[in-house]
């Protein structure tokens, strides 16, 4: 049984050959590469199980490389190579992210054991996610990676659960920050394509000679600097999942070409002529309004269309009642496992303070606010002190939210509430997760008259 894929980086053609010639002999499938951006290049094309990379090379170091692969393939275990004596860089390298690290010359019984320790460690931790993720689902907690129980997640959910073993094309909306990435691999985890390829792209991060280049890929001298055929994402996700995240901001021109891939399920390399058929089931995410777009002549009306067949909206975290406890836990948790703190949670003052803020940057900005929070926690409780926001300076009717009660952050998250759903207590009880009764029961208590909302 053939072993899994070892990506070695080293600008040294001598050592990195001979750690291709003894891994390859071990039964592993090596790749090589000669400097990080040449590994960027591997990585776009086929995903290895781990990666061996010398830290001090030409063009992209081993540190910028480590940056590059924790950001975009974060599950990949790194094993650094350091000169004897430069300890001080290993460490750097372990703090970034790497998983372990050698020192030259390199002893091969030791990299043996370095690389079968950091590849069962990396099976293990996508086992636990696994298992995590399924109990979830059985405690009707969450779906596949996503967390929460508000009615407004439970209603996305259902729809997911329905629309994931079709064919059809998925458009997901909302705000930044909101999870579309996570329901899309949830879409993917849950189909039959589950055992094929889920690839993704971000399409606002590229030029669009290169967004076309990622997605078609090119032939040998299409372009200045091409100087080999690359596949295209496309191409990768064949019999799998494509995920096009920010699919609002691709050119015209793009659009033409992704919506004949739509229709034909064929396209041509960019500078080629062999046409090249695909089985790929495309996801795509805006927080854009794409009908206004469409209605402003700025994206295609036929494409829309075709990426519209399905259409599932994430809510923003604002309305989605205690899931921001839920979560915020959830990542304390995570982090507290990577920075080897104790088993932490929240005070009752951290909780009422993150119920209290608006969240525009929905979960991303609350992942970066509990991992902050744990690098200011010495103990097991993270107070309200340690949160990276203000207190919400909001006011209604004379409530000052922080340092409110819990009756009065219960009156501003009704009535705040009540107003986004537009006066209709039925909906602010969906997304409050509470009843209707319980509403005009408090509404009549604060003095507001329930002729005036709507059921």
């Amino acid at each position: 049984m053939t072993k899994p894929r070892i990506l070695v980086v080293d600008d040294e053609a001598s050592a990195r050959s001979g750690l291709a010639k003894l891994l390859g002999q071990e039964g592993y499938e090596v790749e090589t590469a000669a400097d990080g951006l040449l590994a960027l290049e591997v990585l776009a094309e086929r995903t290895p199980a781990l990666i061996v990379t010398d830290l001090k090379m030409p063009n992209m170091d081993g540190m910028q490389l480590i940056a590059k692969v924790r950001e975009t393939y974060p599950g990949i275990p790194i094993v650094v190579a350091t000169a004897f004596g430069d300890i001080s860089s290993a460490v750097a390298a372990m703090r970034a992210g790497a998983e372990d690290y050698l020192t030259k010359p390199i002893e091969f019984e030791a990299l043996l054991l370095i690389v079968e320790r950091s590849l069962e460690r990396s099976q293990l931790a996508a086992e636990a996610e696994n298992l995590r993720r399924q109990l979830r689902t059985r405690d009707h907690d969450g779906l596949e990676g996503l967390i929460g129980t508000s009615p407004p997640m439970q209603r996305v959910y259902a729809m997911a659960r329905q629309v994931a073993p079709a064919r059809a094309s998925v458009l997901i909306t909302g705000e930044s920050g909101t999870g579309k990435g996570e329901l899309a691999r949830a879409l993917h985890a849950l189909s039959p394509r589950k055992t094929g390829p889920f690839v993704s792209l971000h399409c606002s991060a590229l030029a669009e000679s290169l967004l076309e280049s990622e997605l078609f890929g090119h032939e040998k001298g299409a372009f200045t600097g091409a100087d080999k055929r690359r596949i295209g994402r496309f191409e990768q996700a064949n019999g799998g999942t494509l995920f096009l995240d920010e699919i609002g901001e691709i050119t015209p021109s793009t659009q033409v070409k992704l919506l004949r891939v739509l229709q034909e399920k064929a396209f041509e390399r960019v500078g080629g002529n062999e046409t090249i058929h695909v089985d790929v089931r495309l996801i795509a995410a805006t927080n854009k309004d794409l009908l206004a777009e469409v209605q402003n002549r700025r994206f295609r009306e036929d494409l829309y269309y075709r990426l519209n067949v399905v259409h599932i909206e994430m809510p923003p975290l604002r309305l989605r009642g205690s899931d921001v406890v839920v979560l915020g836990e959830h990542f304390l948790r995570k982090f507290a496992r990577e920075n080897h703190r104790p088993t932490t949670e929240l005070s009752p003052a951290a909780r009422a303070k993150i119920m209290a803020h608006r969240w525009p940057g929905n979960v991303r900005e609350l992942e970066n606010a509990m991992e902050r929070a744990i690098v200011f926690t010495e103990g097991g409780t993270v107070e309200a002190d340690a949160l990276p926001f203000e207190a919400a300076p909001v006011t209604f009717e004379g409530i000052h939210i922080p340092g409110a009660t819990l009756g009065e952050i219960e009156k501003y998250a009704i009535l705040t509430t009540l107003e986004a759903a537009e006066g209709s207590t039925t909906r602010a009880a969906e997304i409050l997760d509470i009843s209707v009764r319980t509403i005009q029961y408090r509404l009549h208590e604060y003095g507001v008259a329930t002729n005036r909302t709507k059921t």
